[in-house]
């Protein structure tokens, strides 16, 4: 029900970003600053909810339009702050966004059947949408970034909750993980350097645009955009990658091969801005053999057997240090980290998918057998065995033992505040017209006080 509904709202947001742009001579209901927003738009909103089933607490034609002009305040302080997102982060999740359609509507075709778009165009019109997604939270981040608590702080605001008020905190668990990357034949290998190869001899005698072949060929999500990533820092590249592109200075030039976690590239130079790089490349994965992904799974059901029967004194975390190919665990007695809490601790939903799915039905301390899976940084197949080391059940929150969760709430009190007297403030200073016909609401701010309700 959690995905379907999330996808649900990726693509209302998708819908009304199209339809915005289908606007002709349209009647526009209000004006913040000098963004309009048209009735249609309203509409669309609401038809989505009505069709998502989301409860709207109050007139939709007040709520909505208040929602929207809300975010039109914190869009009209981005231009006046000149806050820009790099287009890196903007198309990362994007094309993040795209394979969740693809992943659940079934096809690319069915997306573009669903949208009644081609994908680039689709892709297009939700750059928009995530664009301005950012910017919202990049001015929200600026205006609470001062936010900090103390476990004085924590402890005060945990006193003032009633008992029966104090949040449930779901089931959680901790979970260590060993994974082994299957062995790619050298012929593989081979092919596809050779493909490399070919490519950038293309490119170099003028035969072919890099960005031509980047469409045609690469298998990374950037290659709609004939391989640009945008501008980055050495520490948003793979290492690798980051070292044979700042070592670029002709642009016309192709990359030797280079190899990372993710894959074989050629890379071109685009611009550099101090330390900063654009950079286009063509990326190809060596696609992995069944029975290699056989011979890994027997080498981690063996090492599976070898840690139950404590051989040599052999145990998941020391197989973990030596063994796992994992790099964000090995060195840490295998545990997996929560890269959204920064902790070792998991909600279900937020493991990896196929992770979930097997820990759902494990007892603390036991091990699972081999399983396949995709790694989600570099989308390419690996082994693994997990380790359920301790499941925490829903409860009431407790001050010991969920001082982080009270923490968070606690800084997201204090950030909902600066940020509801930022808005009442904002608004006082903005130009804001409300058409007739569009006023008689009970507003949460105080719109109509404001003399530029009026022409």
């Amino acid at each position: 029900m959690k995905i379907k509904t999330l996808l649900l709202g990726l693509l209302s947001l998708v819908a009304l970003s199209l339809s915005a742009q289908n606007n002709v001579a349209e009647e526009v209901a209000w004006v913040v600053g000098d963004e309009p927003i048209f009735k249609s738009d309203i509409e669309e909103q609401y038809q989505q909810a009505l069709y998502e089933r989301i409860t709207i607490d109050g007139n939709p034609y007040c709520v909505i339009p208040e929602r929207m002009a809300v975010e039109k305040l914190f869009l009209h302080q981005a231009k006046i702050d000149t806050v820009e997102i790099p287009n890196s982060t903007v198309m990362q999740s994007v094309d993040s966004r795209i394979n969740y359609f693809i992943a659940n509507l079934g096809s690319k075709e069915k997306v573009e059947e669903y949208f009644r778009k081609p994908l680039p165009e689709l892709r297009e019109n939700l750059m928009d949408v995530v664009r301005d997604q950012y910017t919202i939270q990049e001015v929200q981040r600026k205006l609470t970034k001062n936010v900090k608590a103390t476990p004085a702080d924590v402890r005060r605001y945990f006193n003032t909750i009633p008992q029966d008020s104090l949040p449930t905190i779901p089931r959680q668990v901790e979970v260590k993980i060993i994974t082994i990357n299957p062995v790619i034949p050298q012929q593989e290998i081979d092919e596809i350097k050779s493909r490399l190869r070919e490519y950038s001899q293309k490119v170099n005698d003028g035969e072919a645009e890099f960005s031509t072949l980047a469409i045609l060929y690469s298998e990374d999500g950037s290659s709609t955009y004939g391989g640009e990533v945008g501008f980055r820092g050495r520490a948003e590249l793979l290492p690798e990658y980051a070292t044979a592109a700042f070592n670029l200075n002709d642009t016309k030039r192709v990359s030797k091969i280079v190899e990372t976690e993710a894959g074989f590239h050629i890379i071109q130079l685009i611009e550099k801005r101090g330390d900063r790089i654009n950079t286009r490349h063509i990326l190809l994965r060596p696609k992995v053999a069944q029975k290699d992904i056989d011979d890994a799974i027997v080498k981690l059901d063996s090492l599976r057997s070898n840690i139950m029967a404590k051989k040599n004194d052999l145990t998941f975390e020391g197989a973990a240090m030596y063994i796992s190919q994992d790099k964000d665990s090995k060195n840490n007695n295998g545990v997996m980290l929560n890269e959204k809490t920064h902790s070792n601790f998991f909600e279900m939903a937020d493991l990896p998918s196929e992770v979930g799915k097997i820990v759902a039905n494990m007892q603390e301390g036991e091990i699972s057998k081999p399983f396949v899976m995709i790694n989600p940084k570099t989308n390419r197949q690996q082994v693994a065995i997990v380790k359920l080391s301790k499941r925490n059940e829903s409860h009431r929150a407790d001050f010991a033992e969920d001082y982080q969760v009270l923490k968070e709430m606690y800084e997201n009190h204090k950030r909902e505040e600066i940020l509801q007297k930022w808005l009442e403030e904002k608004q006082k200073s903005t130009y804001v017209y409300i058409e007739e016909g569009w006023r008689n609401c009970e507003f949460k701010y105080k719109w109509l006080n404001n003399t530029s309700t009026s022409k």
